[in-house]
């Protein structure tokens, strides 16, 4: 007796045929790009090939011939990220391509952290351009990537910090100043870290994301008792309460506008006033700063 396959079990397996096949065809279009001259390989008398040989990929990328053939015929089920590290690197490929090639394979790129911390100037343009409203420049992990002066006056300067502490996340689960002037601050650290899950889920392979929960695992019980509780929050538009201790209450609306659909994604971070008195309070912020600037 024969048994159909169910119908999104065939759709999945024609995904991978048409995935695998585009996967192959554009490292063939690579590899057929790149001069032996380029890579420091003799270019030999007889040479008929366009570019470089199968065999000679699999000698600059440390990936066995059969293996990296297998990958070019679209015949290779799974490749792993370290493998395609390896082949982006030999074949020269730059960042955009370097993207293309593990979205088609459908793997995480153990470089997307390094990528993640470079703050584009035009986004930083837009967040220095929101002032007298503090705003970051975040990526996908809630580290701090920049930070306009409302935010450093309202929240601290991030620059003051070491690299690694400058994550929200960080600073909500272990800074006393976040501890004491957010008064939802409870609150906002079980939320946030449920957002931190809900994204993990789509970074799983990046070292990044583990490291950063290794460590804040290491230090805090309060985060390790939340974090088991497996809790997920989508990203959404909130208000909160902070006690700055120059002007008082300050009601801030959290607003996300992303800069990329895809990873390595960035978005800048505003916090609106709420209300009237709160508006008030971060123009009298901007007043005295102008006042220190000046004096």
């Amino acid at each position: 007796m024969t048994i159909a396959a169910p119908e999104h079990d065939t759709h999945d397996i024609g995904e991978q045929h048409v995935r695998r096949r585009e996967l192959a065809a554009f490292l063939r279009s690579r590899r057929e790009r790149v001069t032996p001259e380029q890579v420091g390989l003799p270019r030999g008398p007889r040479r008929r090939t366009p570019g470089l040989r199968r065999e000679e990929v699999a000698q600059l990328s440390a990936v066995g011939v059969t293996w990296y053939t297998w990958i070019e015929q679209a015949r290779a089920a799974h490749v792993s990220p370290q493998v395609l590290d390896a082949v982006a690197r030999a074949l020269l490929m730059d960042p955009a391509e370097r993207a293309h090639l593990f979205a088609l394979a459908r793997a995480a790129d153990p470089r997307t952290e390094a990528e993640c911390t470079v703050a584009a100037r035009s986004a930083i343009k837009v967040v220095e351009r929101l002032a007298p409203y503090p705003a970051t420049l975040q990526n996908a992990r809630y580290d701090i990537l920049h930070a306009n002066r409302p935010f450093a006056q309202v929240f601290g300067d991030p620059a003051e910090l070491s690299p690694a502490d400058r994550n929200c996340l960080w600073l909500l689960t272990t800074s006393a100043r976040w501890q004491r002037d957010f008064l939802d601050r409870d609150e906002m650290l079980r939320d946030l870290i449920a957002k931190y899950r809900a994204g993990m889920a789509e970074h799983m392979a990046e070292p990044v994301w583990k490291q950063r929960l290794d460590r804040l695992l290491a230090v805090s019980e309060e985060f390790r008792e939340l974090w088991e509780r497996h809790e997920v929050a989508p990203m959404s538009p909130h208000v909160k309460r902070y006690r700055h201790p120059v002007v008082g209450l300050i009601r801030l609306e959290h607003r996300n506008m992303w800069l990329a659909p895809q990873s390595p994604a960035q978005r800048v971070v505003a916090y609106v006033p709420a209300d009237e008195e709160s508006e008030e309070r971060l123009e009298r912020l901007a007043e005295l700063a102008g006042e220190q600037g000046t004096g």
